[in-house]
């Protein structure tokens, strides 16, 4: 089973970007949102130039397609260097890692998306490396084994993760900077699909922009997703112009609601309140009942419905709000609000 479904509104992982790779920002300057993070990494890149050393170790965690693969782009080329890229599952051995690390430039920045999932032998790697640009490579077997340690360049480690709670302690603690990023507000994700528009050579008016704004669910990469779809729309209906009712209806077409809902996450939500009576119910059987993986529904559904009051993680399991009963057209039982306030003060 795919653990991940094929939804227009998911921001699918560093293998699909390459179709955005041109609409990306190239300097600090040029990137939307995020304003506190800006202008702090700001201060370090332009203090880092003035040392005339490398920035120091990053990592940034938050939802995906908030653009941490494009905000190291941007500090690689603020810091005149080359981005070198991969993922954490990708460095299966610890001579992957290894073979990644020498060949690094003085100056270069090494992207690692997904860091919370290296495995353990291959973050060992990491460590000096990070404290001291050397690499630790043993040679040999058994009692004739003997560790040789060789200098590597100066250079920035950049990692990113949406789970930052399964990143280890050890390997968070060497990271100078931790930032987090947020989702987006619906005027920067306007101004993102204008931009994205003026890349494609596409005219979109402001109203049609803040329309694939809101029903981007705070996400740029689901935003410029959107904006492609109604360009096809457009193309097909030979519109040159794409205006509020067009950005609408291809919108609807494609059954993503004015709050940025698919279908899924209405799937979602009948299960809960249809097989369920609402909830309390725990999440394997709730993946279950949807035929999804658990990662699926935890990672990919919940954030945004949570955010939106829709659903609520408790110890008991999950449950829907008397919000997600509105949402549905449904009238929540008597007494549910009740029962939620009396299963809360039981928590």
């Amino acid at each position: 089973m795919n653990p991940e479904p094929n939804r227009i509104v998911e921001p699918p992982r560093i293998a699909g970007e390459l179709d955005t790779i041109s609409l990306r920002p190239q300097r600090l300057d040029e990137f939307i949102g995020q304003k506190p993070l800006r202008e702090k990494l700001r201060i370090y890149i332009d203090a880092a130039r003035m040392r005339k050393e490398p920035l120091d170790h990053l990592l940034f965690f938050g939802p995906p397609g908030l653009g941490k693969t494009t905000l190291a782009g941007i500090i690689a080329n603020e810091m005149s260097g080359n981005l070198k890229v991969t993922t954490g599952p990708a460095l299966e051995r610890a001579g992957d890692l290894a073979a990644l690390l020498s060949n690094l430039q003085p100056g270069d920045v090494l992207f690692i998306d997904e860091i919370h999932r290296l495995s353990p032998n291959v973050e060992e790697i990491l460590y000096p490396s990070m404290e001291d640009y050397s690499l630790d490579i043993v040679v040999g077997k058994g009692p004739f084994a003997r560790s040789i340690r060789l200098s590597l360049p100066p250079f920035t480690l950049i990692g990113a993760t949406t789970r930052l709670g399964l990143l280890t302690s050890p390997l968070r603690a060497r990271f100078g900077i931790v930032e987090q990023l947020d989702l987006y507000n619906p005027e920067e994700l306007s101004e993102i699909v204008r931009r994205g528009a003026c890349v494609m050579k596409i005219e979109v008016n402001p109203a049609a922009a803040m329309e694939i704004a809101l029903r981007s669910r705070g996400t740029p990469r689901v935003a410029i997703r959107l904006l492609k779809r109604v360009r096809d729309v457009a193309a097909v209906s030979n519109r040159p112009l794409i205006d509020a009712p067009l950005a609408k209806s291809a919108l609807e077409m494609l059954s993503i609601d004015h709050s940025g809902l698919d279908e899924g996450d209405r799937k979602l939500l009948r299960a809960l309140i249809e097989l369920f009576s609402g909830g309390p119910v725990g999440l394997a059987t709730l993946a279950a009942a949807l035929n999804e993986e658990q990662q699926t529904v935890e990672d990919i559904y919940e954030p945004f419905l949570i955010r939106k009051g829709l659903i609520e993680r408790t110890p008991r399991g999950r449950r829907a709000t008397p919000t997600a009963f509105e949402y549905l057209g449904l009238s929540a039982p008597v007494g549910y609000a009740r029962q939620m306030s009396l299963l809360e003060g039981a928590e």
